[in-house]
């Protein structure tokens, strides 16, 4: 059977799950269409639009597995503001004039995806962007609350809506008409199953989503004054507003004003925020996937295009990928797109036959849903989760929040932007490490074939602006793999670079891989929160590094524990017992730190720096090293590999020491040292068979201890277990050689 039909069997075998899934997320789709879109000011019938051809061109042409999409939160104010600006208050004209702007933005993300910019989102500072996310929730807040609590007609900007919020409960005490008191009181107890959904932990309640609950009692509601036989008090205007028939009264773009300033700032705001919104849902997404599935987002940019442009043509919102509708997808046991397809089909199924229960749906119902939302995007978790990473991340996520209120979406990115990069730049105390490294290649990738491992080494500075060079490295990495990624060479490493990792880390344990991050231990830092930056400032090399722990610092913490053994981190300047190694002969050794040791034993193992070479040629090297006393006297000896430090022994004088009998320990390894003979009869058969079955080491005796080194890098925590594991099978079988 090819693969091929394997894949076409799994597929058919999951469709009653993602059947399922699809129509679970179906009846939270519903209620949010027509929500999100009566918050943009458009007709709630838009916000179905977009979900439907969304969900059915995405699903076919998609290069995601498990994502749903449909009109999004981020939109919601940039929708708000094209319609408003546009249409010059004729709402409605605005509208039009806005779905042609619509149209265009996907025609934007469509080339977008053809020019391969998947990676767009990955040039905006991670803190600016929850500072615009939070900025929209607090736009979608100030706008529904007065709708929820019956005040239809407020108007006026984000600021001014959230300060008229204490005069609308007021009013609503005080002055409040009949129609009002019933809207509010739908509003707030809609509100409150929002808000304890989650606490009822009986499984057929939950069965059906809060949203979906909210729709099915304001319809009871309002069926019920029928059967009491008692007037509905609320008129229209507190109600949904869907046409007869869909079809026939479908609103077309106007595409009169497509040259006019406003319309083009209106186009790029909404190619820009659905975007970022999209590129954000999917590699969030991604994360949920049971599969550990990778989506290819560069294919989903095209389809997201090509969907936003068809809903913009037939009166439909935008179309992006949603993160809330996508993960309840996930966890209803969603496996392709084909949920999104009968997502999507279900709510057509919704529209053509329930349109006059959906005319029943009061305003403020879905209001509810839209403030618990916008809470969600702008709660005090998330100013605490920014503060805990470092002051300059709430510096940075405030001012994209408050310039957003007060000015735009584009504005508020762009601003916060700039500030993330005049703090980096007052972090580093110039702006030259920037300026002069931003273009040039300093990710670079190997693969290790003795280890069957990847390296990546990290130079200058890595931050939003670059991270995309270390992104494509890790993409091209098969994430069943090793990956050690180094920043010992790497002055700084900011918030964004960090958070993204973290997301790798996840991705490849899933896939049975694993990523380590080494070289950060001499970065300071001013937090212990995982996500905080790392920089190594100029005259600096002596400070403390034991105040926050790297990953790979407490990781060596635990791996010493686990041996019995001891571990240091501060750094030390006594270096004298590594002088007398060949090695160090030409090398100036500046201080070690991170050291592992056992005192029965004297073993030791630490990363040490030193430099090599002179004036312009001068490079500094961090490395770990394995150091060993002996309790006897060893005759001095070199041992490498042949070939590769060979030169250099040969101008010291030494020569390879041949071992009888063993000619392809010869031919691969280069043995030196002046008492020949003494050498010889250290080296017995069992040395020999250990030396040729475990990888390469540098291995050195200054007749009183022994020197160990793989590469000339810091090593990872599960390199130096084998370095630790190494040494001590070594260290036995040199005893052994010495009580003979």
């Amino acid at each position: 059977m090819t693969p091929k039909t394997n894949h076409t069997n799994q597929f058919i075998k999951d469709l009653p799950k993602n059947f399922f899934s699809g129509f679970v997320v179906s009846l939270i789709a519903l209620p949010l269409g027509l929500g999100l879109a009566i918050a943009s000011d458009a007709p709630p019938i838009s916000g179905i639009i977009a979900a439907i051809v969304g969900g059915t061109v995405v699903a076919l042409l998609g290069g995601s597995n498990v994502t749903i999409t449909g009109p999004g939160n981020g939109l919601v104010i940039v929708l708000l503001g094209a319609i408003t600006t546009l249409g010059a208050g004729d709402l409605y004209q605005g509208y039009l004039f806005t779905l042609a702007a619509i149209v265009i933005s996907g025609i934007l993300m469509l080339l977008l995806g053809f020019l391969k910019m998947g990676r767009l989102a990955d040039f905006f500072p991670a803190s600016a962007i929850e500072g615009m996310l939070a900025a929209i929730g607090w736009g979608i807040f100030a706008k529904q609350f007065h709708i929820m609590i019956g005040h239809n007609n407020e108007h006026g900007s984000i600021v001014k809506l959230l300060v008229q919020i204490p005069n609308g409960l007021l009013d609503l005490f005080q002055h409040a008409t009949t129609e009002e008191l019933v809207a509010s009181g739908i509003g707030f107890l809609s509100l409150l199953i929002m808000i304890f959904y989650s606490k009822i932990r009986n499984p057929y309640f939950q069965l059906i989503p809060a949203p979906m609950w909210i729709l099915i009692l304001s319809i009871g509601f309002s069926y019920s004054f029928g059967w009491l036989n008692l007037p509905f008090p609320m008129d229209s205007s507190y109600l949904i507003n869907i046409p007869e028939n869909v079809l026939s009264n479908l609103a077309f773009p106007d595409f009169s004003k497509i040259l006019q300033k406003e319309f083009i700032v209106s186009v790029f705001a909404i190619t820009l925020i659905a975007s970022i919104e999209s590129l954000l849902s999917i590699k969030a997404v991604d994360k949920l996937d049971s599969q550990s599935r990778r989506s290819n987002v560069n294919k989903d940019l095209k389809a997201l295009g090509l969907a936003t442009s068809l809903s913009g043509l037939v009166g439909g919102l935008n179309v992006v990928t949603v993160i809330a509708r996508s993960s309840v997808n996930v966890n209803n046991g969603a496996t392709n797109r084909s949920a999104n397809f009968f997502h999507a089909s279900f709510l057509v199924i919704f529209i053509l036959l329930f349109q006059d229960q959906l005319k029943r749906i009061p305003l403020a119902a879905l209001a509810a849903i839209l403030v618990y939302t916008g809470y969600k995007l702008a709660t005090p978790k998330t100013f605490r989760k920014i503060a805990k990473i470092g002051k300059e991340q709430i510096v940075i996520f405030l001012t994209t929040l408050i310039v957003t209120l007060f000015t735009n979406l584009i504005t508020g990115i762009t601003v916060g932007i700039l500030a993330t990069l005049v703090i980096h730049m007052f972090i580093n105390k110039s702006a030259f490490l920037f300026l002069t490294n931003i273009f040039k290649p300093n990710v670079l990738l190997f693969q290790e074939h003795e280890e069957k491992s990847y390296y990546i080494s990290v130079k200058y500075f890595c931050s939003f602006l670059n991270f995309y060079k270390l992104k494509n490295k890790l993409d091209a990495v098969p994430e069943d793999q090793n990956v050690i990624v180094d920043f010992s060479m790497c002055s700084f490493v900011d918030h964004t670079v960090m958070e993204g990792l973290e997301n790798y880390l996840d991705t490849f344990a899933k896939k049975g891989g694993s990523i380590e991050l080494i070289g950060l231990d001499k970065h300071s830092t001013d937090s212990k929160h995982p996500f905080a930056i790392r920089k190594i400032l100029p005259m600096e090399t002596l400070r403390p590094i034991e105040k926050y722990f790297t990953r790979r610092q407490t990781n060596l913490r635990d791996t010493a524990a686990e041996y019995g053994w001891s571990y240091q981190a501060k750094k030390s300047t006594k270096t004298y017992f590594l002088s007398n190694f060949i090695f160090f002969k030409s090398r100036e050794i500046g201080y070690l730190y991170n050291r592992l040791f056992d005192e029965k034993e004297n073993c030791n193992v630490f990363d040490v720096e030193f430099t090599e070479g002179a004036f312009v040629a001068k490079e500094v090297v961090k490395t770990t090293v394995m150091h060993i006393a002996l309790p006897k006297q060893l005759p001095i000896f070199s041992l490498d590999r042949e070939g590769l430090l060979e030169r250099i022994y040969k101008l010291a004088g030494f020569k390879d020491i041949p071992i009888e009998n063993y000619p392809d320990f010869n031919r691969r390894f280069f043995l030196s040292g002046e008492k020949t003979v003494e050498i010889q009869n250290l080296f017995h058969n069992e040395l020999i068979i250990f030396l040729e079955s475990n990888p390469y080491y540098h291995i050195e005796s200054n007749g009183h201890s022994l020197f160990i080194l793989k590469k000339e890098r810091l090593l990872s925590v599960q390199e130096i277990k084998a370095m630790i594991y190494f040494g001590q099978q070594l260290q036995k079988l040199l005893k052994y050689s010495l009580q003979d």
